[in-house]
């Protein structure tokens, strides 16, 4: 009897000081160390662990170490070898016969001179290869940046009666873009670019795609005149109207642009389909574009079809980039407009870039720094927006055929860019007579891969909401804008959130037989409920002003059920148990809740319990004095101790 004494003291104690180790947990630390951390943990290798270090290096040695974490090129250059050069040398090859007809094609997309699409081939790629940490993406302009822009942008500045303003302000937007996606980075703030969730970005790229493909109707058709809008119903109206004015007019139409365009897009996704059934046939969809530019472009010139009403592209300025410092526009009253549209574009090309460089990081199984990745997308971006470059982004299209062809690093960037300088350099003046149908050919060749049906469904399968937001997304898109497709998409997801927060999981805990587990009693039937005793745990992030009250409404509800059912048999409850591990916030509202619960408790007769609430959470608790009013021996390291507790005490007996 009296080892049994001892015994139980002795778990007593030690329950004491567990409680004490909830109670005497230190302080958090405050938010102005939390900002200057994350700031240190981005820009500088390996973090904190660098301070402690710091004694041990020269000065040589840091300046190296911090070079090492801001250009990742410098970590594996030094094991980098010949054959792995070969394989980067016949990827950028690859690429290049890709990246040229399609940087043509999205520059005129983003209604812009064809030039300014080759150029953001060369300046971002060549910074992302020495910032970036991703071996196998490949960075240029993509199809929905570049009608994202044109959209977004001919509603502030008309690209027809003003062109070199447009211009100036696309270069603008870039900087702007550049700007918010390397402050995402250095902040650490790439949650903002999760609120457009994936089923969402599924949707919008879905819908991107096909109104991309509709306004190529332009380019197949040889219309001159086509609206400005981006809804379907806007563009097909165009179409007809366009149509039937130049069939009508003196003018006589040519349907030669519609042949020549169909013809070589044909061509185009036969070659995608070969390849999709001889993986070794990889190249031919990569180079495909490319044969069908210099192909059509010959065609055009031996047979003089442009005076036969084949739309042409005419003039492609050569050279190197231009210095477009002097071309953004930081005054008037577009600034904030440029600020605003800037936003969208770096939220849409980090999603994007994000989801590429994710995919094939996981196949070949290397990790990819997201904070880092927007900081080097952002320099990227800022440095284009000086070079006559527009926004640009990792490519779904490209960086396939960059994995297929066999890339080891980002060095398949640097080849593609110095393709593409020669390029501008020696043949851009051949590109003269290079059919307009034709770019818009390519433009629907890559199309197919922005629509992603298999997804959709198993959207549809696993996540109902998740399926509302991506067909808001769509639809969006479709028949409003590209603006009201991203607020449909996001405010879905933001109301999705809402629910959850408003309505957080609150579970009725029991012990599961022969184990120390409590668990959800209504998931695991076979968990046994403690007589007098009332397990709770709030299955939610954070207790607050959205779901404070419904979080004690639901718990006194429980109660007043509880002692309906227990008063004839075993008794009232006499002691509530509220599990906080999930817990990792709460607010001014949430501590007002616990009190006013804690007094409705104390009126019925009944005690609170905390179970191993969080550091920040028992801090704030403290701070309000809410702890001395439950008192100290009601805090708890686990829910088993506070169940014993409860049962040895008078108040759980009584």
């Amino acid at each position: 009897m009296r080892d049994q004494r001892v015994l139980h003291i002795e778990d007593s104690t030690s329950q004491i000081e567990r409680s004490k180790w909830v109670l005497d947990s230190p302080n958090p630390p405050p938010l102005w160390k939390k900002l200057f951390s994350s700031l240190k943990e981005t820009l500088l290798p390996h973090g904190n662990k660098l301070c402690f270090s710091s004694k041990n290096k020269s000065f040589l040695a840091l300046a190296y170490s911090f070079l090492q974490s801001l250009f990742p090129i410098l970590v594996w250059l030094k094991d980098y070898t010949i054959s792995k050069f070969k394989d980067d040398l016949l990827a950028g090859l690859t690429l290049a016969s890709l990246c040229i007809p399609q940087s043509i094609g999205y520059a005129s997309l983003a209604k812009v001179d064809p030039q300014y699409g080759l150029y953001t081939s060369i300046v971002p790629p060549l910074i992302y290869a020495v910032m970036g940490s991703s071996r196998d993406i490949a960075i240029g302009p993509v199809a929905v940046v570049s009608m994202l822009l044109s959209s977004l942008v001919t509603n502030v500045i008309d690209p027809v009666a003003n062109p070199h303003a447009y211009r100036d302000f696309i270069f603008t937007v870039t900087f702007f873009t550049g700007i918010f996606q390397a402050a995402f980075g250095i902040f650490r703030l790439g949650f903002l670019v999760d609120f457009l969730s994936h089923a969402a970005l599924v949707g919008f790229m879905a819908g991107a795609a096909i109104i991309i493909g509709l306004q190529q109707l332009k380019g197949l058709l040889g219309i001159t005149h086509f609206t400005t809008k981006t809804d379907a119903v806007s563009v097909l109206v165009s179409v007809y109207k366009s149509l039937h004015q130049q069939i009508t007019s003196e003018e006589k139409w040519s349907p030669l642009n519609f042949v020549l365009g169909c013809s070589f897009l044909i061509f185009l996704l036969v070659t995608r389909f070969i390849a999709r059934k001889k993986k070794k046939l990889f190249w031919l969809p990569a180079i495909a574009p490319l044969l069908s530019v210099i192909l059509s472009t010959l065609i055009v010139y031996l047979s003089k079809a442009d005076k036969q009403g084949i739309n042409i592209i005419k003039h492609v300025k050569g050279g190197l980039n231009q210095s477009s410092v002097h071309q953004l526009q930081f005054h008037g009253q577009n600034v904030g407009q440029a600020a605003k549209i800037g936003l969208v574009c770096a939220v849409i090309a980090l999603t994007e870039a994000m989801a590429v460089g994710r995919s094939f990081a996981s196949i070949k199984g290397y990790q990819l720094d997201g904070n880092r990745e927007m900081l080097s997308m952002g320099i990227m971006n800022i440095a284009g927006s000086l070079t006559s470059c527009y926004v640009a982004t990792g490519s779904f299209s490209r960086t396939a055929v960059n994995f297929s062809a066999g890339c080891q690093t980002a060095v398949s960037n640097i080849v593609m860019a110095i393709t593409v300088i020669l390029f501008l350099q020696l043949f851009a003046r051949l590109l003269y007579y290079t059919p307009m149908a034709i770019l818009a050919a390519i433009i629907l060749s890559a199309l197919p891969g922005l629509i992603d049906i298999n997804e959709a469904r198993y959207i549809w399968k696993v996540d109902k909401l998740d399926f509302l937001a991506c067909i808001g997304a769509f639809v969006g898109v479709l028949f409003a804008s590209v603006e009201i497709g991203l607020l449909v998409a996001i405010s879905i997801s933001f109301a999705k959130i809402l629910i959850q927060s408003i309505r957080p999981g609150v579970e009725i805990l029991g012990r599961v037989p022969r184990t120390e587990a409590f668990c959800d009693v209504t998931q695991y039937p076979m968990a046994i409920s403690t007589p007098g005793i009332v397990v709770i745990r709030i299955s939610s992030g954070s207790l607050c002003f959205a779901n404070a009250n419904f979080v004690k409404e639901r718990i006194l509800k429980w109660v007043v059920e509880e002692d309906d059912i227990q008063e004839t048999a075993k008794g009232n409850v006499r002691a509530i148990i509220m599990d906080m591990t999930n817990l990792m916030n709460v607010d001014t509202s949430g501590i007002l809740a616990l009190e006013e619960l804690h007094k409705r408790l104390l009126s019925r007769g009944v005690e609170l319990a905390m179970v191993n609430p969080r550091w920040l959470v028992i801090h704030k608790l403290k701070l309000a004095h809410f702890v001395d009013k439950i008192g100290k021996q009601w805090v708890f390291l686990t829910v088993g101790e506070a169940v014993d507790a409860c049962l040895s005490s008078k108040i759980a007996t009584a």
